[in-house]
């Protein structure tokens, strides 16, 4: 079944509120708001990972509320052992309150994704979106648990990622 979504009547119906941290200030001049704001409504367009739950109320009376924390290695690596029991930082954290219209945390450590875009050959820009809109997608409720539903998200990044004007993010380099 092809769970990603394109720009649905629900999806473009969506207001968004965007709230944008910068706890480090790496990254910043790489990261303007209107550019994470590009790459979180793209996200959006996809959707809840269960069709019905837009299907409930296809135009939200309250709005997507997200929220992007650019953190360093000891607040990622505090964060990823308190929720997730691992003693390391990792690149992106969502905490999701609410699939649809979604409300989310989405932590972004600002090491771990800049180590990974150089290990992978990517871009600094191409890297971040690639994760912000993954931290997107799991706000909507897509994960990557069972190889299933790992291949419908990848594909889902993919295709937003292209309508951005990024590669595969997934392509061996």
């Amino acid at each position: 079944m092809n769970r990603v979504r394109r720009r649905s009547e629900s999806t473009r119906r969506v207001t968004l509120q965007l709230s944008v941290q910068f706890v480090s200030r790496a990254h910043r001049a790489e990261l303007p708001r209107h550019r994470l704001l590009r790459w979180v409504r793209a996200a959006l367009r996809c959707g809840p990972f269960d069709a019905q739950l837009a299907a409930l109320d296809a135009t939200p009376a309250t709005p997507a509320q997200i929220t992007l924390r650019v953190v360093g290695v000891d607040e990622g690596r505090t964060l990823n052992h308190a929720y997730r029991g691992l003693d390391k930082a990792t690149n992106v954290l969502t905490f999701d309150y609410q699939p649809w219209p979604p409300a989310a945390d989405i932590v972004l450590c600002d090491d771990v994704i800049a180590g990974e875009a150089g290990e992978q050959g990517k871009s600094l820009q191409a890297h971040y979106a690639h994760m912000v809109v993954h931290g997107m997608l799991h706000a909507l409720g897509w994960d990557h648990v069972d190889d299933a539903d790992a291949t419908a998200m990848e594909q889902a990044e993919r295709d937003v990622l292209a309508t951005l004007g990024f590669g595969d993010p997934y392509a061996t380099r």
